[in-house]
């Protein structure tokens, strides 16, 4: 009976955010997550002193113990135990630790690409934040519209990519010489970027290119408007729920 009590306690701290307990530990894990990432960012500056490099490594070997204290707590309250691990939150928990162990049997060489992996501790924020968590339930909610909507948009680049092909190919075949070279203007055409790097001189190319970028204006709304009508259905269901 104490034991199940006990365990109840700590789930409560741990995934509960109505107790005072509850918040304070989610405070402080938010609070080590960004300070471990402004920590790792700072590690990159080349005029860091050896006590400020120390500082950030001792500032690192904390937050890593944190998180790995966290996720071996998250296991034990984890109704299914150790298949916590292959929950996306476990997964992220994994990845926001793993660089960490894994620089100590990997070649130093390699410990910039491994830094890159912290990234993921950003991750770990969602878990906290009611408004990221109302966003990924929008997406969810939205995700056929969505994938539907990508499939679609990858077809419209290709039909743009032989487009451009056709006016700009023979004219410019340093720039638009194959259609995986004109896949490159597509893109940045059709999300409205237009770097400059690539762009049509005839009077076919000219007005392919203007029809395009209308078009282009509507691949960015349409899914704009998908994921803001989600979030308002997310919202209502929410208050509903609170009213119930």
């Amino acid at each position: 009976m104490l034991q199940n009590f006990s365990k109840n306690n700590l789930k409560e701290i741990i995934e509960g955010t109505d107790t005072l307990s509850g918040k304070i530990f989610d405070w402080f894990t938010q609070s080590v997550i960004i300070i471990s990432i402004v920590a790792g960012s700072l590690e990159t500056v080349d005029s860091l002193t050896g006590f400020q490099i120390e500082c950030l490594k001792i500032i690192e070997t904390v937050s890593i113990v944190i998180f790995t204290v966290e996720l071996l707590l998250r296991i034990a309250v984890y109704d299914r135990g150790i298949r916590y691990l292959f929950t996306f939150y476990g997964i992220v928990d994994i990845l926001a630790i793993a660089p960490y162990y894994l620089s100590f049997v990997i070649d130093l060489r390699s410990l910039r690409v491994l830094r890159l992996f912290r990234i993921f501790r950003l991750l770990k924020m969602t878990r906290y934040n009611r408004a990221v968590l109302r966003f990924m339930d929008a997406f969810s909610r939205a995700k056929e519209e969505l994938i539907l909507f990508g499939c679609a948009s990858i077809v419209f680049i290709f039909l743009v990519a032989n487009g451009i092909y056709f006016f700009e190919g023979e004219v410019q075949p340093e720039v638009f010489g194959s259609i995986p070279e004109c896949l490159w203007w597509a893109v940045v055409t059709l999300t409205t970027v237009g770097y400059g790097d690539s762009y049509p001189i005839t009077g076919g190319g000219k007005l392919f290119t203007f029809l395009i970028l209308g078009v282009g204006l509507a691949i960015i709304a349409v899914p704009s408007g998908i994921i803001a009508a989600s979030l308002s259905e997310s919202k209502v269901d929410k208050e509903n729920d609170e009213m119930e």
